[in-house]
């Protein structure tokens, strides 16, 4: 017996890919009177490897995956114009950051099908910053190393994935509009930073500390039916802390879940329905899902406000997210989300009117000049400072580094001169910022940090998205919009103009504090690569390109970065073999469920297994729950992409290959009552072989109601 989701394959060859092209060009449909856009939008499936894999974003050795909570996905959105003559694809993804070597693969690949038709230019992949997905898939080598290196598997799924979403979307293309409308979202965001938010001098025109605003763009055909819909909302995807060890798309991924069962019908197969909602990740840089502040885990008092430490310790400094545990906090701030979106999408009216254009450029951020108050000043090469390395209050950091210090550490800066000492000029530039990683003049065996980074501008008429390479703080985001607006408006843009920030797009270049935020050095500083004058660089050049972008201009492309994924050194070690007990398969059950549940009890069943690195299942499932029919037929009901359920693999033998799915349903209020069976599939490997595909099925058990 095989999963029942069928998985799907890039199978086009390359005539074909050019006749589809040429197809698409002539053929594609024209907007009539009543709409304003040709609209397309797809999602697929971006999981990756579901076991030993380090999760990106907390930079945490031991926390690797060992399962699965919900599945991962790509959004792509297509929009062209009336006349079919400009277009540009926004994707979000469900992954902790955009990166080059992403961008850089899939433009090989869309190019391979589409020609020409789809570039750096009118490509922008922003990330959802979700801290549970699997790591290793950027390009430069400090973001490695806590996988141990380039994990080639987490990066082909997510570069496949996002390809087959845009190709569906591509595919999917059909005469529309779009409105926009936006809100104010409480009590689902604090400032994790507020001490260095306190240093900025403009801090008295906003009312809070970080950004409340809700921006959405909503999507839809002729006869006014939904396509789907994007919203930006700063909040850092951290919901689900560092212990977890289950792939999730923490609370933007959720809440996209919410939408999508909303629009396309409770129980539709996640990423199976028309509807696509991406929850977008915004200027977020200091913003915590962690509502109820930060505590010292030993006493239970609030850690100390400047430097985030308990006793001088920032280890034991931690968010508190709002929920009892971190599932229930993803789901609060989740539905927080959910629900403001749907009620802004309901009410959206004000219609977008105009062009589609884009303006993108690579940026060499390592030494932009440019003129601040009267006087010349300029980038840096990268470097991470100390307060970097003391971690945040949604992931403390190690060693007793702590945040808000700008004096050097004796011990640490002999530690780092014997990796590489930083020159006097590099020093310089970064004060007061203490240099732990020098990393912008450390290239073996490739470089660490980036230095050209892809900068872009979006327009759909009066809307503008600005994808940026990073993760802007709350009053840097502000100053940053606030900069592009006024430029578009006095280039002729109407009053009405909306910019929106989409971070971590297509290079991930860490932080950008204010200058006042920099010199206080807490992690957001630390983390501020490109050192004090960095804000302000790129407001310069987003200025230069919002211009060209009202005017008509062209933008000059700048220095192409080079992809160096053939050169990045690879983990994770291959699985050399799965094995089970002796009178035992593949696919038995080692612990099966009851025989009746009812309402909020959790149904539990353990199958032998074999590693989930041996097939991801790509579009697929690790597990179905199955309800019996009345003609005595089986349908799934559950994948591994719902909420409620859960899948856990652990080795029991390292050395035999010995494994265990533990696989968990929650039954809610909402399931009918009736009889299941829970079904594991998966692949298992003998040694010098391929992996083989297996299946097992726990007992018929009850559910009342």
């Amino acid at each position: 017996k095989s999963s029942p989701i069928a998985s799907e394959a890039l199978t086009d060859t390359m005539v074909s890919n050019v006749i589809l092209c040429l197809l698409a060009l002539t053929l594609a449909p024209r907007v009539d009177a009543s709409a304003n856009y040709l609209i397309g939008a797809g999602i697929y499936d971006i999981t990756g490897p579901a076991a030993e894999v380090n999760m990106m974003g907390y930079a945490m050795l031991k926390q690797l995956t060992n399962g699965i909570h919900f599945r991962l996905f790509s959004r792509a959105f297509v929009v062209a114009d009336a006349q079919n003559k400009s277009r540009f694809a926004f994707v979000s993804i469900d992954a902790c950051m955009g990166s080059q070597s992403i961008k850089l693969q899939v433009l090989k690949k869309l190019e391979g099908i589409y020609g020409s038709l789809y570039t750096a230019a009118n490509v922008a992949i922003s990330a959802t910053h979700t801290h549970s997905g699997p790591g290793g898939y950027l390009q430069y080598l400090l973001f490695d190393i806590t996988s141990l290196g380039f994990v080639n598997g987490s990066l082909e799924v997510i570069v496949d994935g996002i390809v087959e979403s845009i190709r569906m979307a591509h595919n999917r293309l059909q005469p529309g509009n779009i409105f926009f409308n936006n809100g104010t979202l409480l009590e689902a965001n604090i400032n994790r930073s507020p001490s260095a938010y306190e240093y900025n001098p403009d801090k008295e025109h906003y009312e809070y500390n970080v950004d409340k605003q809700f921006v959405l763009l909503k999507m839809v055909d002729e006869q006014g039916h939904g396509i789907g819909m994007i919203n930006w909302f700063a909040v850092h995807g951290t919901s689900m802390n560092n212990t977890n060890g289950l792939i999730s798309g923490d609370n933007k991924g959720y809440a996209s879940f919410l939408m999508e069962q909303h629009m396309n019908g409770i129980g539709t197969m996640p990423g199976q329905g028309p509807f696509v909602a991406a929850f977008a990740q915004s200027n977020l840089g200091d913003v915590t899902p962690n509502t109820r502040g930060a505590f010292c885990a030993d006493t239970g008092l609030p850690c100390d406000y400047n430097h985030s430490t308990c006793n001088g310790k920032n280890e034991l400094c931690r968010g508190i997210g709002p929920g009892k545990d971190m599932f229930e906090s993803t789901e609060i701030i989740a539905r927080k989300q959910f629900d403001i979106a749907l009620e802004l999408y309901n009410a959206a009216n004000i219609p977008v009117v105009g062009p589609v254009d884009f303006r993108q450029a690579y940026v060499n951020m390592s030494n932009y000049t440019l003129e601040v108050d009267g006087k010349m000043v300029h980038t840096c090469p990268s470097a991470m400072g100390e307060a970097f390395a003391a971690g945040t209050t949604d992931g403390p950091g190690a060693f007793n580094f702590i945040q808000n210090e700008t004096q050097d550490n004796p011990f640490w800066d002999a530690v780092r001169d014997l990796i590489k000492a930083p020159s006097d000029e590099q020093v310089k530039c970064h004060h007061p910022k203490p240099i732990l990683l020098d990393t912008g003049e450390m290239h073996k065996p490739y470089d660490w940090q980036p230095s050209i980074v892809d900068t872009q501008l979006l327009r759909i008429g009066q809307f503008v998205i600005a994808p940026v390479p990073g993760e802007f703080t709350s009053m840097s985001g502000r100053r940053f919009r606030y900069a592009v607006n006024e430029t578009l408006k006095a280039a002729g843009f109407p009053g009405n103009t909306q910019v929106v920030i989409a971070g971590l797009a297509n290079t991930y270049a860490d932080y950008i504090t204010t200058f006042e935020e920099y010199a206080v050095q807490r992690y957001e500083a630390g983390s501020t690569i490109f050192g004090p004058h960095t804000l302000n660089a790129y407001i310069d050049h987003y200025k230069k390109m919002a211009s060209d972008l009202a005017t008509g201009r062209a933008t000059p492309q700048g220095p192409t970065p080079e992809n160096l994924v053939s050169i990045e050194i690879p983990f994770p070690r291959p699985v050399l073999w799965d094995s089970h007990p002796f009178g035992k398969d593949f696919g038995d059950v080692n612990m099966d469920v009851n025989a009746n549940y009812k309402v909020n009890e959790t149904v539990t069943v353990q199958f032998w297994s074999g590693n989930p690195r041996n097939n991801l299942m790509t579009n697929s499932t690790f597990l179905t729950v199955e309800q019996q029919q009345t003609g005595g037929d089986w349908k799934v009901f559950r994948t591994d992409a719902f909420w409620d359920t859960r899948f856990h693999w652990a080795h029991t033998s390292t050395f035999s290959g010995e494994s265990l799915a533990t696989i968990m349903w929650d039954i809610d209020a909402t399931v009918p009552a009736g009889t299941y069976r829970i079904c594991h599939y998966g692949y298992q490997k003998s040694l010098f072989e391929t992996p083989k595909p297996f299946n097992g099925t726990s007992s018929a058990f009850k559910v009342a109601m």
